[in-house]
Parts: structure tokens; C-alpha cells; sequence
């Protein structure tokens, strides 16, 4: 996985490349909940995620309960068809902003 941070005013965004999974969740993980501290708007580019499995989807709940916690928002931006699916099948299309 390789992730691209911009910055602008009140906004981080992710450019997520590849598989957030067992190997690269936990790498992941801190560099989210740290976004979500630090502004009030987070959002992932998953225009290249490939495959997300149970780790990867773990580590976008515990980034939703902490942006909620901080009164941010997480926002999911481009997923691919596949990635979608996996997120409405685990029914978190409702528990995530997906656009």
C-alpha cells in the first residue's frame, strides 16, 4: 500500500494505492487516527485501493468512531466497484460517508 498526504485548510487527504489489509492496516491505523485529530476533515482516495479485508475495514471503523469522537468528519472518495461492493455486502455503506 502507498499513501499520498495533502493538506489544505481544514482538510487531509489520502491517496490510497494498493491493499489495506492484515500487512498494511496497522501501518495505516496511526497515521488516520492522527489525521482525525488534527482537522476536521479527512478524506481517502480509494480511486487505486485494490482489495480491502477484515483488518482494513477495522481500521475504518475505529477512524469513524474516533472522527465522531473529535467531531470530524471521515469521508471515503472514489471507491472502485469491487470496493463498493465489499462495503455495502459489510453494510458499511451505512456506517460510512462514501461518495
Amino acid at each position: 500500500m502507498d499513501v499520498v498526504k495533502s493538506q489544505e485548510s481544514g482538510k487531509i487527504t489520502f491517496a490510497v494505492t494498493g491493499r489495506l489489509d492484515t500487512n498494511t492496516a496497522p501501518e495505516f491505523q496511526p497515521v488516520l487516527l492522527a489525521a482525525l485529530s488534527e482537522e476536521k476533515q479527512v478524506e481517502l482516495d480509494f480511486k487505486e485501493v485494490e482489495y480491502v479485508s477484515s483488518a482494513g475495514l477495522r481500521v475504518l471503523l475505529l477512524g469513524e468512531k474516533t472522527a465522531k469522537t473529535n467531531n470530524a468528519a471521515l469521508i471515503i472518495v472514489n471507491p472502485s466497484k469491487e470496493i463498493k461492493e465489499v462495503f455495502d455486502m459489510t453494510g458499511f455503506s451505512d456506517i460510512l460517508k462514501i461518495v
